[in-house]
């Protein structure tokens, strides 16, 4: 097979000339080789050097010292770069950062204008491209119209439509709905298997790396570990060790291996996992439901019959440029009440109208019709300004949020529209970045400095200065690592349990949703599907998968073996909670119960 893609000892090096030019080094010695066809994920922390590593294979960045071959052209030569990028298409993490036109389809025939096709071919190709990634309805809409997961389809079906040899692309997924990253997933995996186009995809989602041929994990610019999906997902502790995860299912078979239960193969799927358990139990085994113990439900603080409401929704709509040719309904008759001191969850498919509502509960967006009331304020008139106090919101992209020139600048800005004295300020921020576990050193440099997961953390803390009572959160984890998405749930599971603060929280990852939730909100075309308890959303299956939804894969995994027979607790949301019923089953077929 030809080599599509060689890197040879390649060094790249950022200079920052904001501390006395301090030198970081990026990637350090990178050699690797794939081949035309292959279907690699690159696996990292945030920081490793992935997003450097996919730069320099477009000749975006250009290597310090090393060389990079993209289909026998080195991305040195100036003179055939437009080649290599023709042959290479890049999909950044960041659509906005992508997209240039005025509408959809204009964008989409961006590329395949300035390699001088055919006109009647760029309508075709931008046609089939708007199809492949769902998004043929929206040819004639504005970009700046679209919710950020729309956005990143227009990015993709932007490289699509000019048919590289190769796709690199950068977190391309992470702000898609489960059903959305899946069809990407298929359209990729589609591109690879019948047009032999050669996929690079940088991913914090484990379960995508399973689909690939190929997987390299990245730690602090080197590449630490080659080899199939079995062989990188086998190393569980030296995953993690790197900052990262295994898929849900590896990771429960994991658990039960290290309990003494003899499991050979670690197993990377649901039907894998399903395999093992029957060949564990000889017989159909049955088990009594596991019931939380009552440390659960006070860790929770929140039972059914005593929920006091903070914000009740009544009847909103919500209509985008009323009376243009673009107007958009995207809120219909919405009628919600978020409880004091729980966690709401709010999932639907990408252009659901989820970050239109939750704009909403702090007066940034104002109803076209309906009410909204926070702990007994109206968002409306006077009473705006201190509502705005008590509900705080952290964006998708926090590092739109930053601005100042210093970290503690920008956490107290807030603070300094409200005449408050200097020690006062001070002792809100110290208290804020305790909660928040931000080295006080981080409190002079500029925030534009920091990492992915540091700028998300300074944006918190400027709205956790602010004290309120309400604190939501529109993908807070999206683009992080598995072990920066834990860290966040951890300090927002401390501030629902030490200050009772409300939470509310968008996300498409279905297993922090079940793991982090009290109650789940669903949303579709702008309407409100259901809410109820996290296990009762997630027992709904099959309405799920008509909302463009998933489940966890543990609780897509006992649904499995319920109905091949074995009678066990049918919505099951955690690893912990599999891993008990499981040894149960298993105990109680060997006697050890009646």
């Amino acid at each position: 097979m030809n080599k599509m893609i060689k890197t040879d000892d390649v060094y790249y090096e950022y200079i920052t000339h904001i501390e006395d030019d301090l030198v970081v080094q990026a990637v350090k010695g990178v050699s690797m080789s794939i081949e035309q066809g292959q279907f690699v994920v690159i696996l990292g922390r945030n920081g490793s050097g992935k997003s450097t590593l996919a730069r320099l294979l477009n000749g975006l960045l250009t290597p310090r010292k090393g060389t990079v071959i993209i289909d026998g052209i080195d991305t040195r030569n100036d003179e055939l770069i437009w080649e290599v990028r023709k042959n290479l298409g890049l999909v950044l993490q960041n659509p906005d950062n992508q997209i240039v036109a005025t509408t959809v389809e204009e964008d989409v025939a961006f590329g395949p204008e300035n390699l001088g096709i055919p006109p009647l071919q760029i309508r075709n190709k931008v046609d089939e491209s708007l199809k492949m990634v769902g998004m043929e309805a929206y040819s004639d809409y504005s970009p700046h119209m679209l919710s950020g997961g729309q956005k990143q389809r227009i990015a993709i079906a932007g490289i699509l439509a000019m048919e590289p040899k190769c796709i690199v692309l950068d977190e391309a997924t992470s702000m898609l709905d489960p059903h959305g990253r899946k069809e990407v997933m298929d359209v990729l995996k589609k591109l690879n298997r019948e047009k032999g186009i050669t996929i690079v995809l940088i991913t914090h989602h484990m379960d995508e790396a399973v689909e690939a041929d190929q997987v390299m994990v990245m730690e602090a610019g080197r590449l630490t570990l080659k080899g199939t999906p079995e062989q990188i997902f086998e190393n569980v502790e030296e995953i993690r060790r790197a900052g990262l995860d295994v898929p849900q299912i590896t990771s429960l078979a994991y658990n039960l291996k290290k309990s003494g239960i003899k499991i050979d193969k670690l197993p990377l799927n649901v039907q894998d996992m399903k395999n093992i358990i029957k060949g564990l139990l000889s017989r159909k085994t049955s088990i009594e439901p596991l019931h939380l113990s009552s440390t659960y439900q006070e860790e929770k603080n929140i039972t059914q019959g005593e929920s006091e409401p903070i914000i009740k929704v009544r009847d909103l709509s919500h209509v985008y440029l009323p009376g243009s040719t673009f107007e958009q309904r995207a809120l219909n008759d919405i009628n919600l009440t978020v409880n004091k001191g729980e966690i709401l969850g709010i999932i639907g498919h990408t252009g659901s109208g989820k970050s239109t509502l939750i704009q909403h509960f702090n007066g940034i967006l104002k109803a076209t019709s309906g009410t909204i009331e926070v702990d007994g304020l109206k968002a409306e008139g006077k009473q705006l300004k201190e509502l705005r106090q008590k509900v705080g919101l952290i964006f998708q992209y926090p590092e739109h949020q930053l601005f100042e020139e210093t970290v503690y600048k920008d956490i107290i800005f807030g603070l300094t529209r409200q005449g408050m004295s200097e020690e006062e300020m001070k002792a809100r921020v110290f208290h804020a970045i305790e909660i928040l576990g931000i080295s006080p050193e981080l409190l002079e440099k500029s925030p534009f400095e920091l990492s992915g997961g540091q700028k998300r953390r300074v944006a918190i803390a400027g709205v956790l200065v602010m004290e309120p009572k309400v604190l939501v959160l529109d993908e807070p984890t999206a683009g992080l690592d598995p072990q920066g998405s834990s860290e966040v749930f951890k300090i927002l599971s401390n501030l629902n349990k030490q200050d009772k603060t409300t939470i509310i929280i968008i996300s498409h990852n279905m297993e922090e949703i079940a793991a982090f939730c009290d109650r789940v909100a669903v949303m579709h075309k702008g309407s409100l599907a259901f809410c109820d308890t996290t296990a009762n959303v997630f027992s709904r299956y099959e309405e799920l998968k008509n909302y463009s939804l998933d489940i966890p894969k543990i609780t897509e995994l006992f649904m499995e073996l319920n109905n091949s027979g074995y009678q066990t607790q049918k919505t099951v949301l955690t690893i912990e909670e599999a891993q008990k019923l499981i040894t149960g089953m298993i105990y109680k077929e060997a006697g050890g119960v009646d």
